[in-house]
């Protein structure tokens, strides 16, 4: 047991050494490629850094703080990646289980999975204002990833597990909490990280849209007018970080449920 932990830690070290690595050499191109090309549209790590930092303590053009859109941001994403998820998972247990249900209405909610939560915007500008019309958008993009692997889930069950525990007088909803949802917790996981993706790229495009002065979307389109790049990068880069760290958040609570998918190893 100590030399399977020893080694797992060698491995954490090792991988934890070779991103930093990546990261040096990523940035030093970067500012070796900006040094060459020598332009105000190509700028320099240290550019962006300055950016950076004046974005933090004296905000942008309008005095909003890089904080206050980040959580701007942040705030419209949970809220309509949550309403995703709350319903995505119900509506997908409701169709994989019932397939009379889902094949007289499968022609009516399929051709919505293929319209993008962007060209819902100009409705969502029309009917909705505020937060209410990010957190529509976004809830268009994260249903249905999170619907649609709860339904294959759902496909995956085994008949014989629902089949033991019926001979043993199992109810419904028995085998249903405790036979069907397990199965399916790990897509229904892998679902909302896609979901996630999905829920980022909406709200960038819907702030893009207008109506509101802040989030990292607006800031960066107001910088793109001032033809400022560093500030749209820096706003490129706390989206990307703040996009990875849930992601990873998503992938401890898997590892930590769903251990066993996680002892095998290559």
């Amino acid at each position: 047991m100590k030399k399977m932990t020893a080694i797992k830690i060698n491995a954490d070290v090792k991988a934890t050494t070779l991103s930093v690595l990546a990261l040096i050499g990523f940035l030093a191109s970067w500012e070796i490629t900006a040094y060459f090309v020598a332009s105000p549209f190509f700028p320099t790590v240290g550019a962006v850094f300055k950016a950076f930092k004046n974005l933090i303590i004296n905000g942008d053009t309008q005095g909003i703080s890089l904080a206050t859109h980040s959580w701007a941001s942040l705030y419209r994403v949970l809220l309509g990646f949550n309403l995703g998820v709350l319903l995505g998972v119900p509506i997908g247990l409701l169709m994989g289980l019932n397939k009379q249900i889902y094949n007289s209405t499968r022609s009516v909610v399929e051709p919505f999975r293929f319209i993008p939560p962007i060209a819902w915007i100009p409705l969502a500008i029309i009917f909705f204002a505020g937060d209410t019309r990010f957190a529509f958008l976004i809830f268009l993009g994260a249903f249905f990833p999170v619907y649609t692997s709860t339904l294959v889930g759902v496909q995956r069950v085994e008949p014989l597990h629902k089949k033991v525990v019926a001979v043993y007088g199992a109810s419904k909803f028995y085998t249903l909490f405790h036979v069907v949802v397990p199965t399916v917790l790990p897509d229904i996981l892998g679902g909302m990280r896609v979901a996630m993706g999905a829920a980022w790229l909406t709200i960038v495009a819907a702030e893009l849209a207008g109506g509101t002065n802040e989030g990292l979307g607006r800031m960066m389109l107001n910088y793109a007018e001032l033809l400022k790049i560093p500030e749209i990068i820096v706003g490129m880069i706390v989206i990307g970080a703040i996009g990875f760290d849930l992601n990873e958040l998503l992938l401890m609570a898997e590892r930590y449920l769903f251990k066993w998918r996680w002892q095998v190893t290559l």
